[in-house]
């Protein structure tokens, strides 16, 4: 019988970077890194589960603008040639270090883990890790989920709500377009959630989102079981609610389990270290160091500088003795839950973002693995769950509207709303308001001026991603951020200046600006015509 339900939710989300007329973009690498160390080994794991016919199934979470620079012909081209630039680094590093007893077995493991990366991506899969994913989703393995079409911060967008739906319109769109089905259930970027958005999210027929726990806490009325079971808004779409516990555990910089002293350390790598004229070929064109992927190092002490050599097989054995950790604790959790509500079988919801394992914490897909491999030995009675399959096994939920909330600092929108950033929210309003306009205005344009309208609706998304405002106050690739948020909003008016006759609408231009954002093919401005109903 089951005691207890844990639902994973893996969100995984990379802004919109593609520039065709160069590679050398440092923020492309972004995309890179997250193949290699976070999608290619998430894969593995998933399809090892398969394999074994565990009985397991986790959400993931693929934003809009991940599913199409992964199914990029381009930016595919570019990591293949990424990753076999980094094969040749290998040959060399295996050279360097062959009289280093502690270094040369990393060099050899770094030498296969790239070959590996390239043979699968571009003989396994055909470079269509999408498909990749959706054959796993149709296994039962996952649950894929959207977010909002650009990862738009929705509560700053309340002054416009049809700019909130016409994230959602597109998510859904661009959703249905990779993966042939309607999404069950919707991840609000940074778990942000305001009473209202519930409304449009039961317009496109989603059936649950997720939130931070004070979503669920200081709900309305206050929920009989806490975190550990659904709400059910007015307008019948569920909430879920991140669980405080498992999330520190993992996520904490003092207590999570990536801190530990025999996990790899991201920040020591060759491009940092090593001689420059060395490095050089490896690094950016214009000599900027960057990170290489060859990290030698374990944490060793956070506090220290003193890192000591990097022993995979310690980071191995402590990945599964966190696995089994985790597991006991979330049994402890489940066996005192059970004393509290023992008519109803609790649920324990962790959502983590999915570049956390494998990237930032490089055990972290092994650490995910070892949990479902060792559920039945540490306890039989915990299940995984997804949240569409808890909604189908449990029809009866409580009634209640989440408290406005999200996932970042202080819990609520100061991350993205703050000293570093608020400049950048009147452009995006002055822009939400133009386009509702001109689409109110002109239902039934002709070719040219469609196309302009469509191409502005992306620009104004694009500008809309909450990366930009969350880059611009962690300060790292602040230039990046305000240049493209000042590039999209820019385009926004140039369009319509060209729109309104303030200027020659021109072919070109338009043309020009679809090539450099290819993305949403089927985008049709009128979902910011305020109908009132799903432009689907």
């Amino acid at each position: 019988m089951t005691k207890g339900w844990i639902a994973f939710v893996l969100h995984a989300h990379l802004p919109f970077v593609r520039h065709f007329d160069r590679e050398d973009y440092l923020e492309e690498r972004w995309l890179f890194e997250a193949i290699t160390e976070c999608y290619l080994p998430l894969l593995s794991v998933f399809e090892g589960w398969q394999r074994d016919r565990l009985p397991v199934a986790i959400t993931l979470t693929m934003s809009p603008t991940l599913l199409t620079m992964l199914a990029d012909p381009l930016l595919q081209e570019r990591y293949a040639k990424h990753v076999s630039k980094l094969t040749l680094l290998a040959e060399l590093e295996i050279e360097r270090t062959h009289d280093d007893p502690a270094f040369a077995p990393l060099a050899r493991m770094y030498r296969d883990c790239f070959n590996d990366a390239l043979s699968t991506f571009n003989d396994r899969y055909g470079r269509d890790l999408v498909g990749a994913f959706r054959r796993l989703m149709d296994a039962g393995i996952l649950e894929i989920i959207p977010c909002p079409a650009t990862h738009g911060y929705l509560p700053l967008m309340r002054p416009h709500p049809v700019a909130e739906r016409a994230q959602i319109a597109v998510a859904v769109e661009t959703y249905q377009d990779f993966f042939h089905r309607s999404p069950p259930g919707i991840w609000l970027s940074e778990c942000a959630f305001h009473p209202g958005l519930e409304k449009i999210l039961a317009d496109f027929h989603l059936r649950y989102f997720i939130t931070d726990a004070h979503g669920i806490l200081y709900a309305t009325p206050r929920p009989r079981y806490g975190l550990y079971a659904p709400l059910m808004t007015p307008a019948g779409v569920a909430a879920f609610g991140r669980d405080v516990e498992s999330s520190k555990q993992v996520w904490s910089k003092d207590e999570g389990y990536p801190g530990d002293g025999d996990y790899r350390e991201y920040y020591r790598d060759i491009g940092y270290d090593l001689d420059f004229e060395y490095v050089r070929p490896f690094i950016h064109p214009e000599g900027i160091r960057l990170h290489t992927g060859f990290k030698y190092h374990r944490i060793t002490d956070r506090e220290g500088s003193h890192k000591a050599p990097y022993v995979p097989a310690w980071a191995e054995a402590k990945a599964a003795l966190h696995a089994r950790n985790f597991l006991f604790n979330r049994s402890r959790q489940l066996e005192w839950l059970n004393s509290l509500m023992p008519e109803r079988t609790p649920l324990i919801v962790c959502p983590y973002d999915a570049e956390l394992f494998g990237h930032w914490w490089y055990e972290g897909p092994r650490f995910l693995d070892q949990v479902i491999r060792q559920q039945g030995q540490v306890n039989p009675e915990i299940a995984f769950i997804t949240p569409t399959r808890y909604l189908d096994e449990n029809p009866l939920i409580q009634p209640a509207m989440p408290n406005e909330s999200s996932w970042g600092d202080a819990g609520y929108h100061e991350v993205w709303l703050e000293n570093s950033n608020h400049w950048l929210y009147r452009h995006l309003h002055r822009a939400a308001e133009r386009m509702i306009r001109l689409a109110q205005e002109q239902p039934f344009p002709e070719a040219l001026p469609r196309r302009a309208l469509n191409q502005m609706a992306r620009e104004l998304l694009l500008a809309q991603s909450s990366d930009w405002a969350f880059i611009m106050k962690t300060d790292t690739a602040v230039r990046y951020a305000v240049n493209r948020s000042v590039y999209h909003l820019n385009n926004c008016s140039l369009l319509y200046e060209m729109l309104r006759g303030k200027r020659a609408l021109k072919e070109s231009i338009i043309a020009d600006l679809e090539e450099r954002s290819p993305i949403f093919p089927r985008i049709d401005y009128r979902a910011y015509a305020g109908t009132g109903s799903p432009a689907h």
